[in-house]
């Protein structure tokens, strides 16, 4: 994990008059609110601010003066630009993770009536999964996965601590999904857990993963159903969550977060 040190990567006075007045005020107090609101990683700010000023400085160019200019396809071309430009298909899918980040928040702050960014499909990261996922790549996911549950919506929050756990821990998923919330011990950090041949374990995990699991428990009503029991990890529709909707999270959260889309085994792994 990395830890999520408040480095400044403002935009040079030089550079920002090169963008219309709200634009520029746009990706500043986008870079501020990463920064400072959601206490994201310096190397995290960085692209996520680069790649908004990117898009910014490409639809500039086309007479859009500020971020209610941007449209669904601005977005589109400018993806497009990236692909002709040469940049693979896993730059270009983080970028496009990061403009969805951008046009969201945009959306929340009343900079845009409608978020197009909502429906901006992303190209896939390569068709070869990789075994383990590095440093590097580990530290986009969960930032990615930090990012987009500030929308604060259930299942994005609830995605949020499903990865940051099987992350932390390298258990299985069938292990995740029967986890009950008297398992989990947030004081001390650990997690109790029903493996193979009913044996149980107690597995510790740190401080990320922690905040990510309380943020879900006090969201964790707004799924609740006449099935839910005392299931730690609910579904949509207030069952136990299931194995397949785990997988399907992790595969999407690593394909937006531009790095191959893999599977929770890969992240028991890592």
């Amino acid at each position: 994990m990395v830890s999520c040190e408040h480095v400044s990567v403002s935009v040079k006075p030089a550079e920002a008059s090169a963008l219309p007045a709200a634009l520029a005020e746009a990706c500043s107090q986008f870079e501020a609110y990463l920064r400072d609101e959601r206490g994201r990683s310096a190397h995290t700010v960085r692209a996520y601010v680069a790649d908004a000023r990117s898009l910014c400085e490409f639809v500039a160019i086309r007479e859009v003066s500020g971020p209610e200019g941007i449209s669904l396809a601005l977005l589109r071309n400018w993806l497009a630009t990236l692909t002709r430009d040469g940049r693979s298909r896993a730059t270009v899918a983080r970028r496009a993770a990061s403009v969805r980040a951008f046009t969201a928040w945009c959306t929340r702050r009343g900079l845009m009536q409608a978020d197009p960014g909502e429906r901006l499909a992303s190209p896939k990261a390569g068709t070869h999964l990789p075994i383990v996922l590095d440093q590097a790549a580990a530290a986009r996911v969960m930032d990615h996965a930090a990012v987009a549950s500030d929308d604060g919506t259930a299942v994005a929050v609830r995605d949020r601590a499903i990865i940051e756990l099987l992350y932390a821990t390298g258990i299985r998923v069938s292990e995740l999904c029967a986890i009950d919330i008297r398992d989990l011990d947030l004081d001390r950090r650990t997690v109790r857990v029903t493996g193979k041949g009913d044996k149980q374990r107690v597995v510790p995990f740190g401080l990320p993963a922690a905040r990510a699991v309380t943020d879900w428990l006090s969201t964790r009503d707004e799924l609740v159903g006449s099935r839910s029991g005392q299931a730690a990890f609910l579904g949509a529709r207030g069952g136990r969550i299931d194995p397949r909707t785990v997988r399907e999270s992790v595969h999407r959260l690593t394909g937006q977060a531009g790095v191959a889309s893999i599977s929770p085994h890969a992240l028991r792994h890592s």
